[in-house]
């Protein structure tokens, strides 16, 4: 693909960075050109080396914007490039002409004020032969220097393009993981208020309505990829309240929440399945009462753990060898979003339970 064009005026600070690049170079062989005639025994005023480089070169600066946009126009790469390198062989010797009259017209110009006045045809005679070959080379450097700073913004460009289509990929990965909760969540509650219309048919209606509501809240958020810790556990009470319409004093909640942390942003639904879990695997198979202890803190300046616990059977009887919806959801929804940064474990209490803990980056405090 060749690299690709660019059009309109430059501005002031790309024409300042264009001249001192010119100055730069004249300036260094306008030194060398003052040290090698002080070796070879012909000295010459700085003024003179300097007066004569920057005129070399800004010269050459003036030429080279015409040869750079041919450069841009007419790429080596892609088809008839044979045709394209015969293009630029033709400019590359017009370039040398073009520089050879425009320096022998102003050194015919500049020689009278130096009291050394010298016929025009013989000045152009010996800038052609001492310049020629230089100056082809020059040209040619300017052809791939052009070329080289355009794959380079080709490449920047093309890396950009990458990084949004990766950035649009996780965001289509996460918006699938958070949809895939749903549906999960949904059959889970219509399960459990299925088991209760045999028990109180009063007590299941009710749970419908707080359903219907809680699920409208999940729908409003559905599209949000983050919202705050404080949005997050109210919609955790909603959902608690709903089971304790099933369970009711069987399920305990204890929750250990610092305040100050309930601005900040946390993944979208990202404790209600580690909750659902918990009430599903450790808090249902009981027939005693369970607790269920929410721990939420910040042991680090920069970082947030969330802790769902039970104290129900524990990860040997629960399958510890099978991860289900929830948690497998939760740790590839956290992979997505915070790559290593992230970590989520799911690991027996020693009094008995499982311990589902999260921790994710926060800005520091």
């Amino acid at each position: 693909m060749p690299p690709p064009r660019t059009s309109g005026l430059p501005s002031p600070g790309t024409i300042v960075a264009w001249l001192a690049l010119w100055s730069v170079i004249g300036l260094a062989f306008a030194g060398q050109h003052y040290l090698t005639s002080a070796k070879v025994g012909t000295p010459v005023a700085w003024q003179s080396a300097i007066t004569g480089a920057l005129a070399d070169w800004h010269l050459f600066g003036l030429l080279a914007l015409p040869a750079a946009a041919l450069a841009r126009r007419f790429s080596l790469s892609g088809p008839h490039w044979r045709l394209r390198i015969a293009l630029h062989l033709v400019a590359g010797t017009v370039f040398s002409l073009v520089w050879i009259l425009a320096r022998a017209a102003l050194a015919h110009l500049l020689v009278p004020l130096r009291g050394n006045e010298k016929p025009f045809d013989e000045i152009l005679r010996y800038v052609l032969v001492a310049t020629f070959f230089f100056n082809v080379i020059v040209y040619w450097v300017v052809l791939t220097g052009t070329h080289a700073l355009a794959y380079y913004r080709h490449f920047q460009e093309r890396e950009r393009r990458v990084l949004e289509l990766e950035s649009r990929l996780a965001s289509a990965r996460l918006h699938a993981l958070r949809m895939q909760l749903n549906p999960h969540f949904l059959f889970n509650a219509l399960n459990g208020i299925g088991t209760l219309m045999y028990r109180d048919v009063d007590a299941a209606d009710s749970m419908l309505v707080k359903l219907a509501g809680l699920l409208r809240h999940a729908l409003d958020q559905s599209d949000a990829p983050s919202i705050t810790l404080r949005e997050e556990l109210g919609f955790i009470d909603r959902y608690l309240d709903l089971e304790q319409m099933r369970f009711g004093p069987r399920l305990q909640v204890e929750r250990h929440i610092d305040p100050t942390l309930l601005d900040e942003s946390v993944p979208t639904l990202l404790l209600q399945p580690l909750v659902e879990n918990a009430i599903k695997h450790g808090i249902e198979p009981l027939t005693r009462p369970g607790t269920l202890s929410l721990h939420i803190s910040r042991p680090l300046p920069d970082l947030l753990r969330l802790v769902v616990e039970d104290d129900g059977p524990g990860l040997a009887v629960a399958d510890p060898g099978r991860e289900g919806v929830g948690t497998s959801n939760t740790r590839h929804r956290l992979q997505q979003q915070f790559g290593s940064r992230a970590r989520f474990t799911l690991s027996p209490r020693p009094q008995g339970g499982t311990s589902a803990v999260i921790e994710i980056p926060l800005p520091p405090a």
